[in-house]
């Protein structure tokens, strides 16, 4: 009797443990944004634009060293069934997909999650209802209303997507007019949002004013401040890494840019006097460019 009772507590105990194991494991959400986490650890992301539909320049991005490829479908012919075919024919490269909607509207946040988008970039936000359904329409509830549906989310992002997806959507919200500066500290304080970004060109194109104008500066400071004090994660163009401070999201070139760039350094580097006039050298100290031969 006694070696029974025994045997019916450490069975006790065992299930307590195997049950308090379960609940723990239960309550740590599996992470698979690396951009999420990377940021979390203090360091700086960089996505390389994308606005072509073509899946063998997309891997080249997706693959290149990227954190992030910002896929462009709001300057762009995309569309999503073009980016379905791009993500999955990529699937497993390092750069997390991040879609810049053409607008915050439930259909197209809806269509960008259900394709596998673990970042959502919200363009033209100035104002707060705006950005706050952006996150209410990415987010599954309780938290927001996306609807449960078909999607490559699962085959992409593995079983158990639904409960972790929550926690791995991240929503930017990108401000280019005056009037989402002024309202930059709301804007980064709507729940759910994880990056405000400065966009450098538009907020000249709004105001006719350049980059080092002190009403220009003060727009960005607006942002800087209001976004740093909400303690959301600041972004900008990649030309601001080196230059302002506080900024960890960038976007990073086009396909085009990077493509004409990489044959300018391939030319340059095979013929070093290519773009230099005869008697100049490529190299202090090198022999100098000979003049180039006619060509009869």
């Amino acid at each position: 009797m006694k070696q029974a009772s025994l045997l019916a507590m450490a069975f006790a105990i065992g299930l307590g443990a195997v049950t308090a194991l379960s609940a723990q494991e239960s309550s740590q959400v599996r992470q698979f944004n690396t951009v999420k986490q990377k940021l979390a650890a203090g360091e700086r992301v960089v996505g390389g634009t994308v606005s072509t539909a073509d899946p063998e320049i997309y891997c080249s991005m997706a693959n290149a060293g990227f954190d992030f490829t910002w896929i462009e479908m709001q300057h762009s012919a995309l569309s999503y069934s073009d980016v379905a075919r791009m993500i999955w024919a990529c699937r497993g490269a390092s750069a997390i997909p991040f879609i810049r909607v053409p607008d915050a509207t439930e259909g197209d946040i809806q269509k960008a999650t259900d394709i596998g988008a673990l970042g959502i970039i919200i363009p033209m936000v100035d104002n707060i209802e705006k950005i706050r359904n952006a996150v209410t329409y990415a987010k599954y509830p309780p938290e927001g209303k996306r609807s449960q549906g078909g999607g490559q989310y699962g085959a992409l992002w593995g079983r158990g997507y639904r409960g972790a997806a929550n926690d791995n959507i991240m929503i930017i919200a990108m401000i280019e007019s005056p009037a989402g500066a002024e309202i930059a500290d709301e804007i980064a304080a709507v729940p759910g949002v994880d990056v405000v970004f400065a966009a450098s060109s538009d907020l000249g194109s709004f105001t006719g004013l350049r980059q080092g104008d002190p009403g220009y500066e003060a727009l960005v400071t607006n942002i800087e401040d209001g976004t740093l004090g909400a303690g959301r994660f600041l972004g900008g163009p990649l030309a601001w890494m080196s230059t302002r401070a506080g900024y960890r999201f960038f976007q990073g070139p086009g396909t085009t840019s990077l493509i004409r760039s990489g044959a300018r350094s391939a030319l340059q580097a095979a013929n070093p006097c290519r773009d230099l006039p005869a008697g100049v050298a490529p190299i202090e100290g090198e022999e100098p460019c000979e003049e180039a031969p006619q060509r009869h």
